[in-house]
């Protein structure tokens, strides 16, 4: 199994990416930041509906500091959901704001509740990582997901991912009615491949989540990254490759009792062009993020030393051994797959 060497430090926002943020429409002005949620006068842990301790904690605020808080959320909800039009919020309210201490960003989870029908979403706010904006934009710009995100100096706002974890998923779904084994393990050498292209470490099966969409005559799943803060980090080359995780184990079953060799070539292959025909019609955005990923350090030069070495190895390219950092690599990644010299 992939090691993860320890917590990964948060690493600062350079000037590049800075300015990749403000020139595509994700650096905005906010009502409320990051620290201003820290003001909270105690906590108690959250229980889901089976009584298990979630390891969140719902935060108590001082009922000043609760009316402005609230406001200013919602305010920032629209922001992020609807640019800013506050008419769309008129029947919603903050029903909980939720704080984990267990994250490499330390986030709060804010759940929104509709007052009229009681549907809730959720958001997150949290301490902005160069490593995980990346991994945010690259998401985006490289996967079949959009991703909606916003970033003002040190606060990082991200939309929530539904769907279900991939823990879970293997609990309570794998093997149950309507079940397609063939399908899920089809999206899981997908995701495998994704992953390992654009180089997002440490999708083990709490790291995703699963959404199901039945069809007219079948069921289609859809595996979603929901932690970015390993995106171009560790320096061995199995940190990105998501069927080497033991919690994986069964997806990696999956696919050796479902997938033939041909098949799993094709599916690999298949995914691989989407990816190029991705690259192809961002071409500018991804020149430019990968351009301020090569200007910022994401990761300890020993990683990348590692990591080059490795991926030389494996794709017999000396390509990767002429990378100095890790947005060099990725972009040696990239090329690589659209056969460039």
């Amino acid at each position: 199994m992939p090691h993860i060497s320890k917590k990964k430090l948060i690493y600062k926002i350079g000037p590049q990416l800075k300015q990749y943020l403000r020139q595509y429409g994700r650096k905005s002005k906010i009502p409320i930041h990051y620290a201003d949620l820290k003001s909270f006068k105690e906590s108690i842990a959250l229980y889901d509906k089976k009584g298990k301790d979630t390891l969140w904690e719902t935060c108590i605020y001082s009922p000043e500091d609760m009316q402005v808080i609230h406001k200013n959320l919602l305010m920032l909800y629209a922001l992020l959901k609807v640019g800013g039009d506050m008419q769309v919020v008129d029947h919603l309210a903050v029903d909980r704001i939720d704080s984990c201490l267990y994250g490499n960003t330390l986030p709060f989870r804010i759940r929104i509740v509709n007052k009229m029908n009681d549907n809730f979403d959720y958001f997150y706010i949290k301490n902005a990582d160069a490593s995980r904006i990346y991994g945010l934009e690259l998401e985006h710009l490289l996967s079949p997901n959009r991703i909606s995100y916003l970033v003002s100096g040190s606060t990082l706002i991200e939309e929530h991912i539904a769907g279900i974890p991939g823990d879970e998923f293997i609990k309570n779904y794998v093997g149950g009615n309507n079940f397609n084994g063939t399908r899920i393990a089809k999206e899981f050498v997908k995701f495998n491949e994704r992953c390992f292209v654009r180089l997002l470490g440490d999708m083990h099966s709490s790291n995703f989540v699963v959404q199901i969409t039945p069809d007219f005559d079948e069921t289609n799943y859809r595996i979603r990254a929901m932690d970015f803060d390993q995106q171009s980090f560790e320096g061995r080359k199995n940190i990105y490759l998501p069927q080497f995780y033991k919690q994986n184990k069964v997806f990696l079953e999956l696919v050796q009792q479902y997938i033939k060799p041909e098949s799993l070539l094709q599916y690999q292959r298949e995914e691989r062009s989407l990816m190029i025909g991705r690259i192809k019609a961002a071409r500018w955005p991804i020149q430019n993020l990968l351009d301020a990923m090569s200007s910022d350090e994401i990761a300890p030069m020993a990683n990348v030393i590692s990591l080059r070495e490795e991926l030389s190895a494996y794709y017999k390219s000396k390509r990767f051994l002429r990378a100095r950092n890790m947005g060099e690599l990725l972009r040696a990644s990239l090329l690589h797959l659209l056969k460039k010299k």
